[in-house]
């Protein structure tokens, strides 16, 4: 299998995988979670995975590549079972390659475990000498190692031996479970990613967000509390709280970027949410403009918000090739130098002679951000005003984000006046923090805001060693 060639996607974070589980007495599991895949392919496009269990053995299936060229039709028909989870991965430990691609599976006896890991453990070096010579390459793969050896060691099941596991990790972990006859859904307990459960008749779906739920027929029940673990059988749900009180610290940057905007998180539409930030962002700063444009598809809510606050006309002058996804055909050179342009076109009817106010959510490493100001200023822009509807992006991230050196952030170094010519722009500005939290909705003591504050709330690895096992 050839080695994916990076997207040549626009100025992100990469977010640490989408996980997605079901269990019923009359499911089509492995079919159904190949389609909760779908909408969570936005969290992960490395790899996908799927593993099944017929009541007698669990079989897993997995490759490099988004959901559609990992899975067919013959591929599903020989995943028959009632029960499934599923995985699609963005790596931030351990490289992109197919052994590290997930759902992890370790033998346990006669029986066998599978996991699904979105976030990121600040403890790996720690529990690495744990599983010595199992050959793990990422943390999800020394999760799954532990408890399969408690397993072994103690002769105990999967729903036995997680609350005395599970308190070993520390960091971000979201994880969908099983065996051959429990899905377990887990959270830690500051609920860094976002995990819920729903149900349809006497099928129980557990996903990384609402949408998913959504795309199956699911209802959902409930958002799956930090530090709680549901275990899900014939018999029905179980919930278990094997984790010391905490207080919550969920991810911001969900309700920024990473989470659908049909997703519901923490009892709040995310695209009212970003519509919100975008009218807050034109009260804080606004610009002497023609039109607002977005940078697709994150930045449209919060372009309409600006629009819609500020009276300026809102325009798509920006259109997303929605198809590009991943490629294992590698472009020309001259392609990669133009690397922006196979993601993004710009209009020159909407944006020749306008002062052109250019919303988007975040700059992280600036790089191409500065392509994009670029297009929009080679298509005939007369003047840019760049509005970013969050903070500037400082810190690493621990917690499942692929930001782990903060030499590469562009904002770590520079000054607002200094960031703005180094992209090209006429004005640049950020959303206050403060504004950000507002328009998310909630306590601002529940959220993490590390990337954007400095302010981590857990221990985290000294030297920015969050990529303890990387492999070359």
């Amino acid at each position: 299998m050839a080695t994916p060639l990076p997207e040549p996607a626009l100025d992100r974070p990469g977010e640490a995988c989408g996980v997605f589980g079901v269990c019923g007495p009359e499911s089509d599991a492995a079919r159904l979670t190949y389609f909760g895949l779908f909408a969570l392919q936005h969290r992960g496009q490395e790899s996908a995975g799927i593993s099944v269990s017929d009541g007698e053995s669990v079989t897993v299936y997995k490759d490099m590549g988004l959901v559609a060229q990992v899975f067919d039709e013959p591929t599903l028909a020989g995943l028959s079972g009632h029960l499934a989870i599923g995985h699609t991965r963005y790596s931030t430990t351990g490289s992109p390659k197919w052994v590290n691609s997930q759902p992890v599976y370790r033998q346990v006896g006669d029986n066998g475990i599978a996991l699904a890991h979105n976030g990121n453990l600040t403890n790996t070096e720690q529990l690495a000498p744990l599983v010595d010579g199992n050959g793990a390459t990422t943390d999800s793969e020394i999760m799954t190692a532990i408890i399969a050896d408690r397993m072994n060691e103690t002769g105990r099941g999967l729903a036995e031996v997680l609350p005395a596991v599970l308190p070993m990790f520390e960091g971000a972990f979201s994880l969908t479970i099983m065996d051959r006859d429990h899905l377990v859904g887990a959270r830690d307990p500051h609920g860094f990613r976002p995990l819920s459960l729903g149900s349809m008749g006497s099928e129980w779906v557990i996903a990384s967000e609402t949408a998913a739920l959504d795309l199956v027929g699911a209802k959902a029940v409930r958002e799956i509390e930090p530090g709680e673990v549901v275990v899900i059988d014939q018999s029905g749900v179980t919930s278990l709280r094997p984790f010391d009180e905490v207080r919550e610290r969920f991810c911001l940057f969900e309700f920024v970027y990473f989470s659908r905007p049909d997703s519901i998180l923490r009892d709040e539409t995310v695209h009212r949410a970003r519509r919100r930030m975008g009218a807050a962002l034109a009260e804080q700063a606004p610009a002497d403009a023609d039109v607002v444009v977005p940078v697709p598809e994150s930045g449209i809510p919060a372009a309409q918000g600006f629009s819609e606050a500020s009276g300026i006309r809102y325009s798509d002058g920006l259109v997303k090739n929605r198809y590009i996804g991943r490629t294992f055909i590698e472009p020309a050179q001259s392609l990669r130098d133009r690397g922006i342009r196979l993601k993004l076109n710009a209009m020159p009817a909407e944006l020749t002679g306008k002062r052109v106010v250019l919303v988007d959510d975040s700059i992280v490493r600036g790089s191409t951000t500065r392509q994009l100001v670029q297009l929009v200023r080679d298509a005939g822009a007369a003047e840019i005003h760049l509005r970013i509807s969050s903070p500037p992006y400082r810190w690493p991230c621990f917690y499942g984000m692929d930001t782990g050196d903060r030499s590469t952030l562009l904002a770590a170094g520079k000054s607002e006046d200094e960031i703005a010519r180094f992209l090209g722009v006429d004005s640049l500005a950020y959303l206050e923090l403060d504004r950000l939290i507002a328009a998310s909705g909630g306590d601002p003591g529940t959220f993490c805001t590390a990337c954007l504050s400095g302010d981590y709330p857990t221990d985290v690895p000294v030297g920015d060693r969050k990529y303890a096992l990387e492999k070359t």
